[in-house]
């Protein structure tokens, strides 16, 4: 027979409500009483029903993650420090891949993942802001990235335009006049890539250098892709001095391809990626990059959602927070 909170509360020789009160970590149990529990809890092998307990109190004490893939290094990174920050707070979070796909986005906005969690960290690619609004409900939802920048979702971003200027910059100022970039669409604005594009292109007209759409490579954001974007460049003859590669996983790729090649790195040619990968800094050379507030983005994403599961945050209308950056230079631009 399956050992019950009756059963705990006659061992410890206290009330079923005290029982349930270090269930649940009320605050104000004294510690001697608290451990007499615990003690039972242990002696007897009690196991909570957390579906229970969540019925009754309409709290599950876990929080939801979409993320589109995790064996992309950057997202890993991210949700392993999230999952910090969420257990610093008593919540444990659940995490669901949707590969980019527009069912799997919508499908983590209801049904049995949301029903499970508290709230939402939600990073979409696909699903535009109308369709999530449709389908959001009234549990708390934040988002993570700038696919959907709208006022009526908080938002926790990286300030992607300031940092790819000043790694622009950086560049600029080590004498680099042909700055390829790797990863976006020469005419992209929106998202992710077109702030970083557009950052590098605010870089050069300060340094009255003109935009030069040849120096821009699409490419989707793996290493294999990165190679293939440098070898593109390389094979067309554009000449380049430097690589912007919009996340560090583009910029490896970039280097392994031009070391294959023969070209040096940094005599000929400087890389340069974004997010501080911890491979990056053990590549060789080491990867100059932006250190894009991992940290912050978690601490500060997580404290949101968790303010407005408990009413803590008082707007109406979306919260929208820019976590700040660091420029690393190593050696592959120094």
């Amino acid at each position: 027979m399956a050992v019950t909170m009756n059963d705990v509360a006659r061992a410890a020789g206290v009330s079923l409500k005290t029982v349930s009160n270090v269930l649940n970590d009320y605050e104000f149990i004294r510690p001697a009483t608290k451990q007499r529990v615990q003690d039972a809890i242990a002696e007897l092998g009690y196991e909570a029903n957390l579906t229970a307990r969540s019925l009754r109190s309409g709290k599950t004490s876990m929080l939801g993650l979409v993320l589109s893939d995790l064996s992309a290094p950057y997202y890993a990174e991210l949700a392993s420090r999230l999952m910090k920050a969420a257990a610093r707070h008593g919540y444990r979070v659940l995490v669901e891949q949707s590969d980019a796909e527009a069912a799997a986005e919508l499908g983590a906005l209801h049904g049995t993942f949301r029903q499970l969690t508290d709230g939402l960290l939600f990073t979409p690619l696909v699903v535009d802001a109308e369709a999530i609004a449709a389908r959001a409900g009234r549990k708390p939802l934040v988002m993570l990235g700038e696919h959907i920048v709208d006022p009526r979702f908080d938002l926790v971003t990286v300030k992607n335009r300031e940092a790819a200027a000043a790694l622009t910059g950086h560049l600029l100022a080590g004498g680099r006049r042909r700055i390829a970039v790797i990863g976006a669409d020469p005419g992209e604005s929106a998202g992710t890539g077109g702030l970083r594009l557009d950052g590098y292109r605010t870089a050069l007209a300060a340094a009255v250098i003109p935009y030069d759409p040849a120096l821009v490579a699409p490419a989707q954001w793996r290493r294999d892709t990165g190679a293939a974007a440098v070898a593109g460049l390389l094979d067309k003859g554009v000449e380049f001095d430097a690589v912007f590669g919009l996340n560090d996983v583009l910029a490896l790729g970039a280097m392994h391809e031009l070391q294959v090649r023969g070209v040096k790195v940094p005599q000929d040619v400087a890389v340069a990626g974004f997010d501080d990968l911890d491979e990056g800094r053990f590549a060789s050379p080491s990867l100059t990059t932006i250190a894009p507030g991992m940290d912050e983005i978690a601490e500060r994403s997580i404290g949101l959602l968790l303010d407005r599961i408990a009413g803590r945050e008082p707007s109406v209308q979306g919260v929208h927070v820019e976590a700040g950056f660091e420029l690393k230079i190593r050696e592959s631009a120094p």
